[in-house]
């Protein structure tokens, strides 16, 4: 396990903050025997839960060339038919999974092939599950295009928390399944936009695991 580049700045903040809230608690509070422990208590799982966030547990993704591989943790809480409007317009099947902050918040490609599109979108900030948080929220869309034609959407969704979207991708760039293609800070969901027909492997309800999961199975165009 590793942790995420993006979390340096956030940890070295947090291990400052940490070691200062230490050196009051330990002037004031140190004849206060309950009342300090609990400050260091407090001190201790503080850290732990920003170093966890950043995590990056080692993963293998599994091979085939018309897999869709799940691009985050999470649960799935949304599959339906839908009017995608901002690429394809036209209908697609979404898939939605919820990112909580206990969950892996690196984004991984969840098909191989080329970047077709990228956009990032200001927006608001309303709950992750929230129906119209998918066009109305921060965001940043990407779509790839399969060498089979096939093309899929997907979609880094800013919530109420998280207010801080990285995404690296870029037009004309070849990218591998499995390979990361953002982060999102401090818990939110990606929207995966698939092509009517898509044979699906997941359901409502269902906790997946991003670079591994199975989602689907493209078709050929």
């Amino acid at each position: 396990m590793k942790i995420h580049k993006e979390g340096y700045r956030i940890i070295a903040f947090s291990i400052l903050l940490a070691a200062g809230i230490y050196a009051i608690n330990h002037v004031f509070l140190l004849p206060y025997s309950i009342f300090y422990w609990l400050v260091n208590a407090f001190i201790v799982v503080m850290l732990y839960l920003v170093i966890q966030f950043f995590r990056v547990p080692h993963r293998v993704s599994p091979e085939g060339d018309d897999l869709i591989i799940c691009p985050a943790d999470g649960k799935v809480v949304v599959i339906e038919e839908v009017e995608e409007t901002e690429y394809f317009k036209d209908k697609r099947i979404q898939i939605s999974i919820f990112m909580s902050p206990l969950n892996v918040h690196a984004n991984w490609n969840p098909i191989s092939g080329t970047t077709q599109y990228y956009k990032y979108h200001p927006g608001k900030f309303l709950v992750a599950w929230h129906p119209k948080s998918s066009t109305d929220n921060e965001r940043s869309t990407v779509v790839t295009k399969h060498k089979n034609g096939q093309e899929v959407l997907f979609r880094q969704v800013a919530g109420a928390v998280a207010r801080r979207i990285v995404c690296y991708a870029k037009e004309e760039q070849e990218v591998k399944a499995g390979s990361e293609f953002g982060f999102i800070k401090f818990g939110s969901r990606i929207d995966v936009y698939l092509p009517i027909g898509t044979k699906l492997n997941v359901k409502i309800d269902d906790v997946v695991q991003g670079k591994t999961t199975i989602i689907g199975n493209l078709t050929n165009s």
